[in-house]
């Protein structure tokens, strides 16, 4: 196949127009990579006549998504339009018509992958989301494709960059939670709405997705239990320090007895962790596999031009298997895992309570943690004859409903004044 292979593309925002950029400022590059020529044929707008800085052909763009994505002679459908409808249903019929697609679009993928999947393989066509997850960090195909030869056993990654640059500013600066959201707004690393990110939202689809990929099994973004960061205070973020910790949203899949646990949630990680120096707005996935060992994928986890680098690289993927006549990449399922229960979960916590500081308070909670199995790893009293006193704990491993059983009655002892804070705690014991 040595004609020009045909691309339309869905969207011409951020993402889109970076991808357009890629594919006119490296075409040579990319015809050589891609084993002949890339052409941008088609572009779906909402209006074609808006000014955009841009160098696309204004010919190009159309108003009509429904016939951009159904052109006939399209070889690749790219998506960076976002949103679950009308993505989907184009996307289904490209796929079913043999059309290989390319999507950013992590929400669709989170809630509709197995659709597109079945879709993808009726019409023998590649399906490649490289760019949903983690901006320009090839993560994606390294689970597919790198790490085949190992059974991944736990994966852990700051997958949200405005979240991540929200505790960055918490963690070095002090900034109390509104104020680092307001300055990540400004900055735009985070929507006007940000809910979908404080709330680990985003995070607990591409969390779906990697786990998936990294468990060979199918997860939808509702499998996934997340909290968020809103609650968090620079109190919270202090007291991890003491304890030799920072705090980070984490997504965290591990595969433990037949069962996945998969999670979104504020996380204590000790501070010599790799994942603790991410900073910023950056991205970054630690993996690791039964032979491989520990791995960890750093970069920049969104923004035009590290997406648009992945869409790209999508692109030239597809563009491979078009010109070798193979068929269509679609990373499928082979198995299936039940999800643990959050209720049902063993970790690590850390809890903070406020108290009356006087004789008995210690032992009447340390009674009650152990009637619940809670072993207290470490303790640390803020304060004397105040009122009232913080008591700081962080516990061994425990199984989630007894611990928070614990606190429940703990909350109740006529000493306590309330349960300021939990947070669980990933990481070795001894660090």
């Amino acid at each position: 196949m040595n004609r020009p292979l045909e691309i339309a593309m869905l969207g011409l925002g951020t993402v889109g127009s970076g991808v357009a950029e890629v594919l006119e400022e490296h075409a040579e590059l990319l015809e050589e990579r891609a084993g002949g020529p890339l052409r941008l044929r088609r572009v779906a707008v909402r209006d074609p006549s808006r000014v955009r800085a841009t160098t696309v052909d204004p010919e190009l763009l159309h108003d009509n998504a429904t016939h951009v994505a159904t052109d006939p002679d399209v070889d690749i459908l790219v998506e960076v339009m976002g949103g679950i409808e009308p993505a989907r249903t184009l996307l289904l019929h490209a796929l079913r018509r043999g059309v290989h697609v390319v999507t950013a679009n992590k929400a669709l993928l989170a809630r509709h992958g197995a659709e597109l999947r079945e879709a993808a393989v009726e019409g023998n066509a590649g399906l490649h989301f490289e760019a949903a997850v983690a901006g320009g960090i090839p993560i994606v195909k390294a689970l597919a494709e790198s790490l085949a030869g190992n059974r991944v056993q736990q994966l852990f990654g700051i997958v949200n960059g405005t979240t991540n640059y929200i505790l960055t500013r918490m963690t070095q600066d002090g900034l109390p939670f509104d104020a680092a959201l307001k300055e990540a707004q400004d900055l735009g690393y985070a929507e006007a709405d940000p809910a979908a990110d404080i709330e680990g939202e985003d995070a607990a689809s591409k969390l779906a997705i990697l786990a998936g990929l990294a468990f060979g099994a199918e997860f939808e973004a509702g499998d996934v239990y997340r909290a968020g960061i809103g609650h968090l205070t620079p109190k919270d973020v202090a007291a991890a320090a003491e304890l030799g910790h920072v705090i980070k949203l984490l997504a965290i899949a591990k595969e433990t007895d037949g069962e996945v646990e998969l999670r979104v949630h504020p996380t204590m990680i000790p501070a010599d962790h790799p994942l603790a120096s991410v900073h910023g707005a950056y991205n970054a996935v630690f993996v690791h596999g039964d032979a491989v060992g520990d791995l960890m994928f750093y970069g920049r986890g969104a923004g035009r031009m590290p997406t648009a680098s992945a869409v790209v690289a999508d692109i030239v993927d597809a563009a491979q298997d078009l010109r070798r006549g193979v068929p269509g990449r679609i990373p499928l399922p082979t198995r299936s895992l039940p999800v643990r229960m959050i209720s049902e979960i063993t970790s690590r916590y850390y809890f903070a309570l406020e108290v009356v500081d006087e004789p008995g308070v210690l032992g009447a909670i340390a009674t009650v943690l152990g009637r619940h199995e809670v072993s207290v790893a470490s303790m640390i009293q803020k304060g004397r004859r105040d009122d009232p006193v913080e008591l700081l704990f962080v516990t061994h491993e425990a199984v989630e409903h007894q611990l928070l059983a614990a606190l429940e009655e703990i909350a109740g002892l006529p000493q306590v004044v309330r349960v300021a804070q939990v947070i669980r705690v990933e990481g070795a014991e001894d660090a």
